[in-house]
């Protein structure tokens, strides 16, 4: 049966590590896994990713920032993980929910929690 998981963490928490070590010990077990991470995982997700990590002069708003992150989670679902779950592989996620409340939440960006269940 199919498995999601993500793992989470600062940066160089070693979640990268975490997730090869998973998939290695998951192939071991004739687990298929595909290891993904987000913002990212596809070719658009990735560009998003790389214009948030790329601004230069006109920083976006809070909610912008928000909803290309969503944006870019939206490609990664459709495109990457519910297709490998269909087929019963196993997705292993550099970062996925949990960030998007750290990075974009009230802790960093301080935007109301409302804002990811609607």
């Amino acid at each position: 049966m199919a498995r999601f998981i993500t793992i989470e963490g600062g940066e160089g928490a070693g979640k990268s590590t975490a997730q090869r070590f998973i998939a290695d010990r998951l192939a071991e077990r004739g687990i298929t896994t595909v290891q993904t991470r987000e913002p990212g995982g596809t070719p658009l997700a990735e560009a998003i990713r790389q214009t948030l990590l790329s601004i230069d002069g006109e920083a976006p708003v809070e909610m912008t920032e928000l909803l290309l992150v969503f944006a870019a989670r939206a490609q990664h679902l459709a495109k990457v993980i519910e297709p490998a779950l269909s087929r019963g592989d196993w997705v292993l996620s550099d970062r996925f929910t949990d960030a998007t409340y750290a990075y974009q939440g009230a802790a960093a960006r301080a935007i109301d929690s409302n804002h990811f269940t609607s």
